[in-house]
């Protein structure tokens, strides 16, 4: 029976991962905080799995795992002394022509993102991953009317982020 349910686990998992490292993308500012938050997504997914009954896709309620894991694991970060990243300061700019125009674009709205409360962030990152408000809501918790709400807020705050 174990080894069963961790062949079904290891093949969601496996079908489902880029739902985390998007997740940890959104949570996390450096390759190290997302490689710790994704294992610890990794493992409360593990923890949980046997719970998980199939009312909603998989897809679903990983998403509602991961960031439930991401905001309790954020919420505790932000008791901690905040210092700075040595390759935050270390970063260099190439001056090879490239243009940086869409990358540039995106990290714009990732750093914008990154000043928004837990919710808004989920609702915005699930919004970009084309999900239906059915899904949202159901990810979150929360009615579809409240999500398609809670939505314009959050991207009026982003509006209001991107172009004070």
């Amino acid at each position: 029976m174990q080894k069963d349910l961790e062949e079904k686990f290891l093949s969601d998992f496996e079908k489902n991962q880029n739902i985390a490292h998007k997740i940890c993308r959104v949570y996390t500012t450096n390759q190290n905080a997302h490689n710790d938050l994704f294992q610890e997504i990794t493992i409360q997914l593990w923890k949980n799995y046997p719970k998980f009954r199939g009312d909603s896709k998989f897809s679903t309620w990983m998403y509602r795992v991961a960031l439930n894991t991401a905001i309790s694991l954020y919420r505790k970060s932000t008791r901690r002394v905040k210092t700075q990243d040595i390759s935050d300061v270390a970063y260099k700019i190439s001056s090879t022509p490239y243009d940086d125009t869409e990358e540039a674009q995106l990290k714009a709205l990732y750093k914008a993102i990154h000043k928004l409360n837990d919710i808004d962030k989920a609702l915005i990152f699930l919004y970009l991953e084309d999900k239906p408000y059915k899904e949202i809501s159901e990810a979150l918790g929360i009615t579809s009317v409240n999500a398609r709400v809670k939505m314009n807020r959050a991207k009026e705050k982003l509006k209001n982020i991107l172009n004070p």
